[in-house]
Order: C-alpha cells, then sequence, then structure tokens
C-alpha cells in the first residue's frame, strides 16, 4: 500500500456512497437476471430466490434514473472506474481515463452505455479498490 494515493490525493469526481448504491443495485440487477436464467427447482432460502425477492427500488429503471440523476462529471468517473475496474486504465491514468469517459459520454446516454457492462457493480467495486478504497466500508 505504500506507493498507493491516500484518500486526500485523489479525487473520484464521485462520492463512495454514489458508487457504492451503484455496485449494490447493479449486483442485485445481475442476481435477478442470473436467477432469472435458472428454472432448475430452486429451494426458495437459496440465494437465488432470495435475489428474486429484490424489492421493487432494485430495477433497471431505477438504476437508470439514478445514473441520469447524476452530473456531468460524476457520470464520467463513473464510466471511468468501471474502466478502471475492467483494467483499460491504471489508478495513474485517472485524469486521462476521466477526460475520455466525459469525451465519450457527451450526447450519449451513460446509463444505456454503463448496464451493457458485464458485471458492472464487480467492475465498479474493482475500480474503487485500485484507488485503495473500498465499498464495502461505506455506511448503507
Amino acid at each position: 500500500m505504500s506507493g498507493m494515493p491516500d484518500d486526500d490525493d485523489v479525487d473520484l469526481g464521485i462520492s463512495l456512497e454514489a458508487v457504492a448504491a451503484i455496485v449494490d443495485h447493479a449486483r442485485a440487477l445481475q442476481g435477478k437476471e442470473e436467477a432469472g436464467t435458472d428454472p432448475t427447482g430452486e429451494d426458495e432460502n437459496s440465494e437465488a430466490a432470495l435475489l428474486e425477492e429484490t424489492p421493487d427500488d432494485m430495477t433497471e429503471d431505477s438504476l437508470r434514473a439514478f445514473i441520469a440523476e447524476l452530473n456531468e462529471d460524476e457520470q464520467a468517473s463513473l464510466i471511468a472506474l468501471a474502466w478502471t475496474g475492467r483494467g483499460d486504465y491504471g489508478p495513474e491514468e485517472w485524469d486521462e481515463a476521466r477526460a475520455l469517459a466525459a469525451e465519450r459520454n457527451e450526447g450519449r446516454d451513460p446509463a444505456d452505455y454503463l448496464l451493457a457492462m458485464d458485471n458492472l457493480g464487480d467492475l465498479l467495486a474493482e475500480g474503487v479498490a485500485a484507488f485503495g478504497l473500498s465499498i464495502e466500508d461505506v455506511e448503507r
């Protein structure tokens, strides 16, 4: 951890709380999709069955709305975090990744782009982890 900047040195451009909310939401949706494709008689206490009972506020529409309410800088940061989590960029290329994300985001729907990514929640969590931060530490 010695080479990692501490929290004060990295401006992610979006609050960890917002990222954590999106990670939780994306993972819930991902779990729903996976649960929905498994017709085997799961017992009702299995993880997949429990995920299917996710409250209605964990829908793709509500996640899209949440992303749409972010400002452009936050949306660009979210895209850049996903890229970092995917390994396209390292933490030291953060400014470059954010600049490119902002450029690509112009005139497009960032929710469409982000929700098209497989394992979005995991990518965002990995992106945050690349900066030595943890989604798991965020108060929910």
